[in-house]
């Protein structure tokens, strides 16, 4: 083993003495001061802000916020009868803007519906900024781009979406409590005979046995119901009115009556991401 790591070089002293002296055999590596310093930029990650916009499905512009009012029949001029809800535009205004510069993504902060007591000194600072009273609901919007910002204190109204384009509403669904299996999930439940006792409405075997010896997570089980963000995608829009402010919607929208919504033109349909856009200008 030292044979291979030192050499052993004998040397004739004058005195015709033998003396030993060990050099290393090491290979020789350039020193560090020789290369030249160089800074690479750093990795981009997949999971980081500017690539998860690229990735996300955006619109061109913001939405607005409403309130839900109640349903209605909606008779159009050939005499089809829809069912369609009713949602209030009230003092929707723009409250701020981010931009991909200073927040590393695009958005429009909004605002609807006056209200004066129990405010918060942020709430009227940034009303304030942007000139406008302060607001009871307020809401983001992110969008694909720097182009799509509209500047603080303009006012949407109802006409700013057309009739007979489709749009998505959000909302908080109502709260039902706790729940059994049949309401929560749709479950046939147990037979009402054949030995079944005070359990017709109950789950049944949870199916696990010897393996894996436990309920999988994400088995539908009884438990809270409702109160949970819900969106109905692709609704029509019936009727617009900016004068009254009213927004007339075919189908059903989340939420209770008097709920706040948030209304955004359809996803599926108008909404496309910037590397789907950059593939588009490649071809």
């Amino acid at each position: 083993m030292s044979g291979l790591l030192w050499e052993f070089v004998s040397k004739r002293a004058p005195s015709s003495l033998r003396s030993i002296s060990a050099t290393r055999g090491v290979a020789q590596i350039t020193s560090v001061h020789a290369v030249p310093h160089v800074r690479t930029p750093p990795t981009r990650i997949n999971h980081c802000l500017e690539a998860a916009n690229e990735r996300k499905m955006l619109l061109e512009r913001p939405g607005m916020l409403g309130i839900k009012r109640g349903m209605i029949s909606w008779f159009t001029k050939s005499g089809l009868q829809h069912a369609a809800t009713v949602i209030e535009i009230d003092s929707c205004e723009v409250i701020a803007n981010k931009t991909m510069s200073k927040d590393g993504y695009s958005s429009v902060l909004l605002g609807q519906k006056d209200k004066i007591k129990n405010v918060t000194a942020h709430e009227i600072r940034i009303c304030n900024e942007a000139g406008v009273t302060t607001k009871a609901n307020y809401g983001e919007f992110r969008v694909r781009g720097d182009e799509g910002l509209i500047e603080p204190g303009v006012e949407l109204t109802a006409d700013y979406f057309a009739v007979g384009q489709l749009v998505d509403v959000k909302s908080t669904t109502k709260g039902k409590g706790f729940a059994g299996v049949m309401k929560r999930h749709g479950f046939k439940g147990l037979p009402a005979t054949h030995g079944v006792s005070l359990a017709h409405r109950s789950a049944g075997s949870m199916g696990p046995t010897q393996d894996p010896g436990r309920v999988l997570p994400g088995k539908k089980m009884a438990g809270r119901m409702g109160g949970k963000s819900c969106v109905s995608q692709n609704l029509e829009v019936l009727h617009a009115d900016g004068e009254n402010g009213i927004l007339v919607v075919k189908g059903q929208v989340p939420g209770a009556n008097g709920s706040f919504v948030k209304i955004a033109d359809a996803k599926k349909v108008y909404g496309q991401s910037l590397l789907r856009l950059r593939q588009k200008e490649s071809l």
